[in-house]
């Protein structure tokens, strides 16, 4: 079973849809036609113009007549301020119960918010799910169907997220009336340390395991704010800091996941010398 790029049968959601925007010209059409061709499709998309130097904001006011009336919404900030601060405008401003993230230059299974919001709506104690995204090489738009049986979701357990982040940020659906927000002092791990918050503070977490979220970039080492890997590792190591701050975890557990942070951080370099893979 196939799908394809502009079904317009969808069923709606009420899923508001975040996508911070800086450069994105390249992109940002690939990213709003996989959240066209859901077959539960959101209520509204907010793209929040994070100033770019460009043209950016004339590209997506243009872009947003491609869809239907109100479904677009652009907010623009005056100055630069990073993804968080984007991400966090919008869920202000988002309408619906449930706020998806989605990053510009990456994109979903046309099947991602049936299954993943679809899911939520039956076990209404999960506050956060998402998984970690699908490389692809390609930009191919025909992908596998899946039934709600093949997707199999998984608690995540507050430990198992301390040893390694299980949610990136463009698979994440979680519900809008939480009350943590993505940290605006910080420019990397800034989502990283949301979801150990949330899941220390009680809150629930899942998993699942069919791969619908797609990056379109190696996750380490490309383009954008991964390609700095020692501040990508730097942030990780501020959110164990952050964490035993505010009472999450010991300060012996923090040495602990630092030392462990450091020592995948070096495997990583040594990977890539290699020119092997980074897992």
């Amino acid at each position: 079973m196939a799908f394809e790029v502009g079904a317009q049968s969808a069923r709606s959601a009420n899923v508001s849809v975040v996508i911070p925007c800086y450069r994105c010209k390249a992109t940002i059409r690939r990213a709003l036609d996989s959240v066209f061709a859901q077959t539960w499709r959101p209520v509204e998309v907010l793209l929040v113009e994070d100033a770019s130097p460009d043209d950016t904001l004339t590209f997506l006011t243009l872009l947003l007549k491609e869809y239907p009336d109100n479904w677009v919404k652009i907010y623009a900030l005056e100055k630069n301020s990073g993804p968080a601060s984007a991400r966090n405008l919008a869920w202000e401003l988002a309408s619906q119960p449930y706020v998806a993230f989605l990053d510009s230059d990456d994109s979903w299974h046309p099947q991602k918010i049936e299954i993943q919001y679809g899911w939520m709506l039956s076990n209404v104690h999960a506050v956060l799910t998402g998984q970690v995204c699908d490389t692809l090489s390609t930009d191919s738009t025909q992908h596998p169907g899946y039934s709600d049986s093949a997707v199999i979701f998984t608690e995540v357990a507050f430990e198992a997220l301390l040893r390694s982040n299980k949610f990136s940020t463009p698979s994440v659906i979680l519900k809008k009336d939480v009350s943590s927000r993505f940290s605006t002092g910080m420019r990397f791990c800034e989502d990283y340390l949301l979801w150990c918050e949330l899941l220390g503070n009680g809150f629930q977490g899942y998993s699942f395991s069919a791969p619908l979220t797609f990056c379109h970039k190696p996750i380490y080492g490309s383009a954008g704010l991964s390609s700095n890997m020692w501040e990508m590792e730097k942030g990780e190591l501020q959110v164990y800091a952050l964490l035993h701050k505010r009472g999450l975890i010991s300060q012996s557990r923090a040495l602990l996941l630092k030392g462990w942070s450091l020592t995948r951080y070096i495997r990583r370099l040594l990977k890539i010398k290699l020119g092997l893979s980074i897992g």
